[in-house]
């Protein structure tokens, strides 16, 4: 996993597995640190986890991540999912006031992410749109083509909230596309 999907730095992560399969598996890269013997006929890789680690390792970034999972756990992530849950409870009730959105994905039990459609605007345009505003999402397939490829859905704008997040940016965010509908619905 990321460090930077925990607030922490891009470029720092974890790789984690069962022993049984990390050891079957061979390392991705090669490097220093990452070896127990090397020869012309064959190579031993080192025991793990340093069978994975070639380099110099991101000493900076994992320490930045340390303190990433340091301030997560502080927190809590009882009340992160909380407060992530009321918002999406929240944004997905004021989502649907928004002429021809549709959201795509509806769950019972769902991070709080949704994606979704506004006929006849590309999401695209949407994202463009967004961005004049001051709102950030993300556009496109969402690494997920094939099933939107199934569903004859070509992109969606996805809007992701999280701690920092609050309920005045998802009125803002719904204002905000109230008024894009309407620019880009006028004949």
């Amino acid at each position: 996993f990321s460090a930077h999907k925990m607030y922490g730095p891009t470029g720092a992560g974890v790789l984690y597995g069962k022993e049984k399969w990390l050891n079957q598996m061979p390392p991705y890269q090669g490097g220093g640190s990452m070896i127990q013997e090397v020869t012309f006929e064959k190579t031993t890789y080192a025991d793990l986890p340093y069978k994975f680690e070639a380099g110099t390792q991101n000493i900076a970034g994992v320490v930045g991540f340390g303190a990433a999972v340091d301030y997560l756990n502080q927190i809590t992530l009882a009340k992160i999912t909380a407060h992530e849950q009321r918002l999406l409870k929240i944004a997905t009730t004021e989502l649907q006031t928004v002429p021809d959105l549709k959201i795509i994905g509806n769950t019972r039990e769902k991070a709080a992410v949704i994606s979704f459609v506004i006929t006849d605007i590309h999401p695209h345009d949407i994202g463009t749109a967004l961005d004049t505003y001051g709102i950030a999402v993300r556009v496109g397939h969402h690494c997920a083509m094939p099933l939107m490829t199934r569903f004859n859905v070509p992109a969606a704008v996805r809007v992701s909230f999280a701690i920092y997040n609050t309920i005045a940016e998802i009125q803002i965010l719904v204002a905000a596309l109230f008024k894009i509908t309407a620019l880009f619905k006028t004949p």
